[in-house]
């Protein structure tokens, strides 16, 4: 069936989607990019979240609707008080510990009641909900209200496939957790440590916490289908092949961040701030050759410890190359801020670092031409914008699919270059490993200068960089592999719908 029949059809079918993302930056920002796709197809789109957390997306939804789009932002009230979580905070990003992550979570179980009552207000009535998939929780009462539910994964397919291949094959139970082992069923060869793999596979405290782990299993197997914020070409092989091993439905329609193609929309990306607040980090990359800089960014949590940032900063000093380094008020900030300045590295940086202490447009610094590398801590979102920006990424993994994601880099797309972290450090567990320092100076002066020095196989990298950027651009274009993919899901629920 072409496209436009496609089209056509889809326009007759009063489609309502309805999106629900998880309360984490890097949750939110592919979910809102997805739902704008979905809603410059003629389809109308809400999206539920709480107050706080819309408040940076109103400017882009309301650009959205000018533009002809049907697509809404509702709001839930956030139950801080309820949850023992102090107000003003309604993202994992502004709880002010750790130690406050199951209270968080009771949050997110007491908006079952406030989002179903708002579902079933809603007109038309959703023909599906699209739900990030660490909310396990509502998928008790979207069975309840008889809608198709989708899992919106931030990850990958590949990162899918070595969970599902390591869980079924149970190939690391007997384990320690400093061995090494094959990931089995892939075409690659991956070694991994026990050590790097995601929270899921350490050993269970507690019976409640092995009942969320089957929970989340089943929550897979019984959702009509997996939205993944990827594109085919990327993996190729992959996707297939988890759909082939799971029977999941899977769309991959990325990569999301493609549909901010102005710098108007990549400055107001999950940010309400105008764009004159950018000028100063594009006027201070205009003054740098193309290709000169290294972005260094570690996360929306930026959760590493002050010495290990500490040995960071000290190699980039060391190689002499240009960089815009986000620090971000990083973790146990008071202690990183003293040595910036009374150790004097903010002044001996000052003609060639740029240190930001606030969010800044990740989308858009990528792709100013004078960025040469990214070092990222190979979160999904950030290494997908390394990738769709065509340049080499330096990587540091720290927890969740983050170790998959750099082995994708470095060995599957071979585009990147491994700082050399060896251990997962799991969100409230950074103070469990001494002073916390994986890699020193020398390590992320050596990285780095084999992607922007004269490091071997430079020029092989940066064209396979390139080569995928192109890709991912072409992806997300009419009559791209994404692109047709979105049309897809909506032939798929457009059938749903009339069958329903």
């Amino acid at each position: 069936m072409t496209k436009e029949v496609i089209m056509d059809s889809t326009q007759k079918c009063n489609l309502h989607i309805v999106c629900i993302p998880f309360m984490a930056a890097g949750h939110i920002l592919p979910m809102v990019d997805m739902a704008k796709l979905l809603a410059r197809q003629n389809v109308k789109v809400t999206i539920i979240t709480t107050p706080l957390n819309a408040i940076p997306f109103k400017t882009t939804i309301n650009r959205e609707i000018h533009l002809g789009s049907q697509i809404q932002l509702l709001e839930v009230k956030f139950p801080n008080v309820e949850a023992g979580i102090p107000e003003g905070c309604e993202s994992i990003e502004t709880l002010p510990s750790m130690g406050l992550l199951d209270n968080f979570y009771i949050a997110i179980n007491l908006l079952k009641k406030p989002i179903k009552e708002l579902l079933e207000k809603l007109e038309p009535f959703p023909t599906c909900i699209i739900c990030d998939k660490n909310i396990i929780s509502l998928a008790e009462i979207i069975h309840k209200l008889k809608i198709p539910r989708i899992i919106f994964d931030g990850t990958n397919c590949f990162s899918l496939l070595c969970n599902h291949n390591i869980h079924t094959s149970k190939v690391c139970e007997t384990l320690s957790e400093s061995d090494e082992f094959v990931v089995p069923g892939l075409t690659h060869r991956i070694e991994m440590r026990k050590s790097q793999l995601p929270k899921i596979f350490q050993p269970i405290p507690n019976k409640d916490m092995n009942f969320i782990r089957e929970k989340f299993r089943d929550d897979a197997n019984n959702a009509y289908g997996i939205v993944v914020n990827s594109f085919e070409e990327l993996e190729s092989g992959y996707v297939e092949e988890y759909q082939r091993v799971t029977g999941h439905k899977v769309w991959c329609v990325g990569p999301v961040s493609l549909i901010n193609k102005d710098d108007l929309d990549k400055t107001q990306r999950g940010s309400k701030k105008p764009i004159d607040d950018a000028n100063q980090y594009l006027q201070w990359l205009d003054s740098w050759p193309e290709k000169s800089v290294i972005y260094v960014c570690l996360g929306s949590l930026n959760r590493v410890t002050p010495k290990q940032l500490i040995e960071f900063g000290l190699g980039l000093e060391a190689t002499n190359i240009p960089f815009i380094w986000v620090v971000r008020k990083a973790y146990r900030w008071r202690e990183v801020e003293k040595w910036l300045l009374e150790d004097g590295f903010e002044k001996r940086v000052k003609k060639r670092g740029f240190l930001v202490r606030t969010w800044v447009p990740q989308v858009l610094i990528l792709s100013h031409k004078a960025i040469g590398a990214f070092l990222t801590h190979c979160g999904w979102n950030s290494t997908l914008e390394g990738i769709c920006a065509g340049v080499p990424l330096v990587t540091f993994p720290r927890f969740a699919d983050q170790f998959y994601n750099e082995k994708l880099v470095v060995q599957l797309i071979e585009n990147g270059v491994r700082v050399g972290a060896e251990v997962a450090v799991q969100l409230g567990d950074e103070d469990k490993f001494g002073d916390g320092v994986q890699v020193n100076r020398e390590n992320v002066k050596e990285s780095i200068e084999k992607v922007m020095g004269d490091g071997e196989g430079k020029n092989e990298r940066r064209e396979r960089a390139m080569k995928y950027a192109d890709m991912a651009k072409k992806a997300i274009e009419e009559g791209g592999s994404s692109y047709i993919n979105i049309l897809k899901l909506i032939e798929d629920l457009k059938h749903v719908k009339l069958n329903g």
